[in-house]
């Protein structure tokens, strides 16, 4: 178990609030107070990347597998960070099959870039269900926020968010993968009106130094410091998807959990893996390919996350293997951009969250 150190905190008066989004106006914590009395459990998982014909595994029996474990672990709420969906306008029985779901166990949205690559982010966000892509909800004495990275600043100034795959065409200057000064300003408030332990999903990484990750992270960080600074504890950790890679580190005591895809591991354009054989893709509803630039588990991956307000971290992860064991050494890829390595897991690991 690691441990970081736990400064005494002032404990606020016990407040649960069930899974309500950001419509109102939240109370303000009082300064130096955090309220210690939530406990959680939360299913969450990433780059499922459902899309028929183009990677194995796009059923809805494989993200049947993830829920259905969810409901077993008896889970207050689900969450994926992102490519849930490449085409969900095509796709909306796929996405209505997630949010059926949610007749059972709360499920929640966060935007990634594939989500709008098959339609408008406008016609995304309908089909999900959502308002916006950035948000928060409450439940069990934690505050859950939702960012969105998803937007491109141009060389000239403009902000604009992903749609119909307008990312692209990003040009020498452009920007991708950015937050926005207005949900900086957002995650600001959000953050320090909160009297409860903040807990952010993204897509793209706000701790990775290379690889596509959130482009403005250092601004994004600043906010979570500061808010941290004000009242230690007020935010314990950050999760996304986007990087396909089972990696988590603690930075000024945060936890950062970079979660692995359900689904594959991205080797990308650069390398060609020519070792499936026709079978495989038959087997999968696809139509045989000399080459393809990924990777597939066998199993799709997941974490079970358990927080106590008093500040344990257990994340109970999921293991599998290459299918075929076609692995991404086979075609030379040892390692991301961050030189972080490519199992085909999520790893179990638990932080207790000491200030002293």
């Amino acid at each position: 178990m690691q441990k970081i150190g736990r400064r005494s905190f002032l404990s606020a008066a016990a407040m649960t609030a069930a899974g309500s989004f950001a419509a109102g106006v939240a109370p303000k914590a009082a300064k130096g107070r955090c309220d210690l009395s939530g406990d959680v459990k939360f299913c969450v998982f990433a780059d499922i990347h459902y899309s028929p014909g183009t990677f194995p595994h796009s059923t809805k029996e494989w993200l049947m597998k993830i829920l259905e474990h969810a409901e077993q672990e008896k889970c207050d709420f689900i969450i994926h960070c992102g490519d849930f969906c490449h085409r969900p306008v095509q796709d909306h029985e796929y996405v209505e099959v997630y949010n059926a779901f949610g007749s059972r166990i709360p499920v929640y949205h966060v935007i990634g870039n594939h989500d709008d690559d098959g339609n408008s982010h406008d016609e995304t966000l309908s089909v999900y269900g959502m308002n916006s892509g950035h948000y928060f909800f409450e439940r069990n004495g934690f505050r859950f926020v939702v960012l969105d990275p998803n937007h491109i600043r141009y060389a000239d100034g403009r902000i604009e968010h992903y749609s119909n795959g307008n990312y692209y065409k990003k040009k020498k200057g452009d920007v991708i993968s950015y937050v926005p000064p207005a949900q900086l300003a957002w995650l600001k408030t959000t953050l320090e009106e909160s009297n409860l332990p903040c807990v952010l999903f993204s897509h793209q990484s706000l701790e990775r130094p290379a690889g596509n990750s959130c482009s403005n992270n250092d601004e994004v960080r600043a906010i979570i410091d500061a808010a941290n600074a004000a009242v230690p504890g007020k935010v314990r950790m950050a999760i996304n998807g986007h990087h396909h890679s089972d990696f988590h580190r603690i930075i000024k005591g945060v936890t950062y959990f970079d979660l692995n895809s359900a689904h594959f591991y991205w080797i990308g354009s650069a390398y060609n893996n020519t070792h499936y054989p026709e079978s495989f893709f038959v087997e999968h509803g696809m139509k045989p390919k000399p080459k393809v630039h990924w990777a597939s588990y066998e199993y799709p991956l997941h974490a079970i996350v358990h927080m106590t307000g008093a500040g344990v971290i257990n994340v109970k992860g999921t293991y599998s293997h290459y299918s075929l064991n076609v692995t991404p050494e086979m075609v030379g890829f040892v390692h991301d951009a961050c030189g972080r390595i490519i199992p085909p897991s999520v790893s179990s690991f638990e932080v207790d969250m000491d200030f002293d």
